[in-house]
Parts: C-alpha cells; sequence; structure tokens
C-alpha cells in the first residue's frame, strides 16, 4: 500500500495479483488531478498483467474539469491496455457530473 498525499488529495494505493485500487480522498481538481494521472499511468507501466483499475471515489469531495479530464486520460489509457476501469463507490456530485457532461455512461460501462 502507498499513500501519495498532495495539497488536496490523498491518493491510497492497494494491490493484489491482478488488481490496484486507488483510493481517492479530497478535490480532483486543477491543483492535483496530476497526482492521480501519474499514479495511473504508473500503475498501468508497472503491472502488464494488470486486469482491472478501481478508482475508489467515495472520499471524493469536489471535481473540476481538470478533474473529469484526468478521469477521461485514465479511461483512454486503461482501454489501450487492456484493462478495465472501475469508478467504485461514486458519490452523487460525480454521478450529477458525469451525467451532465454525457460522460457517465462512457466512463461506467
Amino acid at each position: 500500500m502507498t499513500t501519495h498525499p498532495e495539497q488536496h488529495l490523498q491518493l491510497t494505493t492497494v494491490d493484489t495479483r491482478h488488481t490496484i485500487r486507488i483510493e481517492i480522498r479530497g478535490d480532483l481538481d486543477y491543483l492535483s488531478a496530476d497526482a492521480l494521472a501519474e499514479e495511473a499511468t504508473a500503475q498501468l507501466a508497472n503491472r502488464p498483467d494488470l486486469t482491472d483499475l478501481h478508482l475508489g471515489c467515495a472520499g471524493l469531495e469536489a471535481i473540476d474539469s481538470m478533474g473529469l479530464s484526468t478521469l477521461l486520460m485514465t479511461h483512454r489509457r486503461t482501454s489501450v491496455a487492456g484493462v478495465r476501469l472501475h469508478l467504485d463507490d461514486r458519490p452523487a456530485t460525480l454521478d450529477r457530473l458525469l451525467h451532465l457532461t454525457g460522460t457517465l455512461e462512457y466512463l461506467t460501462s
């Protein structure tokens, strides 16, 4: 398990044999989105046997357009790698943003 503190974001990564889970706590925004992008990209690069990447969103407090962009970029990278992306325990605010932007089905199917 690895913890990566940022100003308004804390990421905790837990890995198993074929699965990575990154718990998100705090704000996923312009100031902090790069931390999630870097962690997800590193996990994909270091784990060729990875089948599933779970983003635990229960602790997500706020998300802006940069945070949404990071989720979309992570989805593209997992798709290219043949890894399933899961947005677990989504708060209502995240679901509302995904619905308003037309990305809910794209990111959760």
